[in-house]
């Protein structure tokens, strides 16, 4: 599986952004996907997850309630809908798939996409 993360620029404090992570390959709806970001000097921390079917999601406790992630297996895309965004929010954010689930742990994770960048201005 290569994926391909996009979506990502420079937006206000409270603004919104869409990322999407574009998969190929036929197995695309056999894994299970998963959003990571990583700020500069910081580990790589988990966002969201979404299992094969869609009906599953798992979300970090600092992006409860305003982001969200789905995924459309027919056009082999994740996405993920961030609101109300923050300048802690800053960050390098990849997507990954796994075959375990809406894990949180990035070893978990098998393919992972080029990452792109969100920043948000004070």
């Amino acid at each position: 599986v290569q994926l391909q993360a996009s979506g990502g620029g420079l937006v206000q404090t409270g603004g919104s952004l869409r990322l999407s992570c574009a998969a190929s390959g036929r197995t695309f709806k056999s894994y299970a996907m998963g959003w990571f970001r990583q700020a500069p000097g910081k580990e790589r921390d988990f966002v969201a997850a979404i299992s094969w079917s869609g009906f599953t999601t798992s979300y970090a406790d600092f992006v409860k309630g305003r982001f969200t992630i789905s995924r459309d297996n027919a056009k082999n895309t994740v996405y993920l809908q961030m609101n109300s965004l923050k300048p802690e929010d800053t960050a390098v954010y990849y997507c990954a798939s796994t075959t375990q689930g809406t894990t949180t742990a990035p070893f978990s994770y098998d393919y992972w996409g080029q990452g792109t960048l969100v920043t948000v201005s004070s």
